[in-house]
């Protein structure tokens, strides 16, 4: 049993790449948690995917034990968080479970846009915050100005923030002691009936389904009968235990102490993140105020390439749906694809590191359809419909009106690339909100349409300021606008998987660009195949594939030109007959191609 005032609970929050997880690393190994033999990079990053693109995208928890200059043994809590705007909703439940932040900004780079989000969500959480300045064996290092730059942007004292380089451990002892000394240590009475937040879960095959708690008020121990108060189900506690990064089984848990609870849970549905836990008698009256439920922005459709490994697919989401609370899917049809599902995620990357989980550890091969936000239909009878997939856009004379969301997007670039930013903004059909300064570097501040930004508004933006702007944006809210449903039609033929909403005056470039972007993808055929973009029947753009052409007339010889115009009109014949049967086999590059537009 730990006394409360020994126990700190922190975050570390940062931009991307900023060195938050170099330096939990750190901060583990200085403090003996984790034996060198067993030290790795990114100790804290469990998946593959995370190490190989060098990002956290699970918050992942970690005690340790650190005996300050004072003599005193203190127990840290530490919570690593994600950086990515897409894992937000991460961040923002481990705020709730801690008290304090570590703000890391890269001495050589200052504050980014991320840094900004993270930073007013650790306010929002009323933590205390202790500015770390990383990075500082680098020759680029200006520690006196990113110092300015954090009090000018964020109002934040820095001057006496702690200089760091996670990589080589300069500083590490003063950032756990400023950890001991600054952060508050938590609050909560041992003898109040229990209460503890449920701040995580995940699906464990060997001990089922894994609960990850802070306990506000009252002790858990191992035995205990357990009680959901959003859900009223109720369980046996198994076992109790921490994370040293390794689990490690206590007997029991105490107010202030983070650490796990295995009871039972046959679904990881069953445990609703920012759930109260309680016990089943003498339990806590009123629950602690829970979390806002994560809600999918961008949707967009799976196919496998081979039909018949759906039942895999289908197996492969359901058990990623387990570790995954914000992702969500249902069942769709495709005449192009087949049968696959239409999912839903926070945004791009997301999607992306959902894709590539399904794809590298249950070795399926997909087809992703185009990325679409979720647009609201109002029809004439006044009733309102969500439209996630635009195939389902129903007939344009029942429809009133339709509304796509908005977002606010903060930008954050150096002078020299503002103009180029500006335009990409304005092209997108923008509306710039505000425009200041800190220091060298202008911060924008634009409402953009939702759907302009899920395509592929962060390459672009990265190409035209040469991966030096750093963006982050959050939904408004919806407004009407002059939308409507764009088809592409190969052959004749509608194809499901590349219909897309779009504002109607950029319709006609849109559907330009995409038909001459499938024929350059298409393979040619040995008959002539028309490429064509349409709003209802009204064709805006025409492409038209040549067909291969066979010499049918090389075997003849001198003689007369009719020979050779009677084979040709055969040839002609057979083209005109394959064309009304053929079928065009369009192959998945020319799918994944055509959605990245704006090249």
């Amino acid at each position: 049993m730990t006394d409360l005032a020994h126990i700190r609970n922190f975050s570390i929050v940062a931009h991307i790449d900023h060195g938050k997880s170099t330096l939990a690393d750190r901060l583990i190994q200085s403090t003996g948690t984790v034996q060198d033999r067993d030290m790795k990079e990114q100790l804290l990053d469990a998946m593959d995917i995370e190490r190989e693109r060098g990002i956290t995208i699970k918050a992942n928890t970690v005690r340790i034990d650190y005996v300050a200059e004072n003599g005193e043994k203190y127990v840290l809590n530490l919570i690593d968080t994600p950086g990515h705007v897409d894992f937000a909703y991460e961040v923002s439940r481990s705020m709730r479970a801690v008290e304090g932040s570590l703000l890391v900004v890269d001495s050589t780079q200052g504050v980014e846009a991320q840094t900004l989000a993270n930073v007013y969500q650790a306010i929002d959480a009323d933590h205390e915050i202790v500015p770390v300045l990383n990075k500082i064996d680098l020759p680029a290092s200006d520690c006196d100005r990113v110092a300015e730059q954090i009090e000018d942007v964020i109002g934040i004292e820095a001057t006496d923030a702690i200089r760091v380089s996670a990589k080589t451990g300069v500083g590490i002892r003063e950032t756990l002691e400023a950890i001991v000394q600054k952060l508050p240590a938590p609050t909560g009475e041992r003898e109040a009936p229990l209460k503890a937040m449920l701040v995580d879960s995940w699906y464990d095959a060997y001990l089922g389904v894994v609960v990850l708690v802070r306990i506000m008020d009252g002790v858990l121990k191992k035995g205990d009968k357990i009680k959901m108060m959003q859900t009223g189900a109720a369980y046996g506690v198994d076992r109790i235990g921490v994370f040293r990064p390794a689990m490690q089984v206590v007997e029991e848990l105490g107010p202030g102490e983070i650490g796990f609870l295995t009871a039972s849970i046959k679904q990881v549905r069953d445990t609703k993140v920012g759930d109260t836990i309680t016990h089943e008698k003498k339990g806590a009256e009123k629950p602690l105020p829970g979390f806002k439920p994560s809600i999918p922005v961008v949707f967009c459709g799976l196919f496998p390439v081979d039909s018949a490994e759906f039942e895999d697919l289908r197996d492969a989401i359901e058990k990623l749906a387990l570790n995954d609370a914000s992702f969500s899917f249902e069942m769709e049809t495709s005449a192009a694809l087949g049968f696959g599902f239409r999912c839903g995620f926070l945004g791009l990357l997301h999607l992306e590191v959902i894709r590539d989980r399904i794809e590298r550890e249950y070795d399926i091969e997909l087809i992703t359809t185009a990325p679409s936000v979720v647009y609201h239909v109002y029809m004439r009878d006044g009733s309102k419909i969500d439209l996630h997939n635009p195939a389902d856009m129903p007939d344009l004379t029942h429809v009133d009106h339709i509304e796509e969301p908005r977002i606010k997007a903060t930008i954050l670039v150096p002078d020299e690339f503002l103009g180029d930013v500006l335009k990409l903004c304005q092209d997108r059909r923008g509306i710039q909100q505000d425009l200041t300064y800190a220091g060298s570097r202008a911060m924008v501040v634009y409402d953009l349409p939702l759907n302009e930004v899920v395509f592929d508004f962060y390459d672009r933006l990265k190409s035209v300021t040469k991966g030096y702007a750093s963006f982050d944006y959050h939904l408004t809210g919806y407004r009407q606008d002059n939308l409507v449903k764009m088809q592409i039609l190969v052959n004749d033929e509608p194809v499901d998987a590349l219909s897309m909403m779009v504002h109607r005056e950029r319709a006609e470039m849109r559907g330009r660009a995409m038909c001459e972007k499938l024929k350059d993808l298409i393979p040619r055929h040995m008959f002539k195949i028309p490429i064509q973009a349409a709003i209802g029947g009204k064709v805006i753009a025409r492409e038209t594939l040549s067909a291969l052409r066979k010499d049918v007339t090389a075997k003849c010889y001198g003689g007369d030109a009719t020979r050779k115009r009677k084979l040709l009109d055969k040839q002609k014949a057979g083209k005109k007959k394959m064309r009304q049967f053929g079928k065009v086999e369009i192959p998945q590059e020319a799918f994944i191609s055509a959605l990245k537009m704006d090249n």
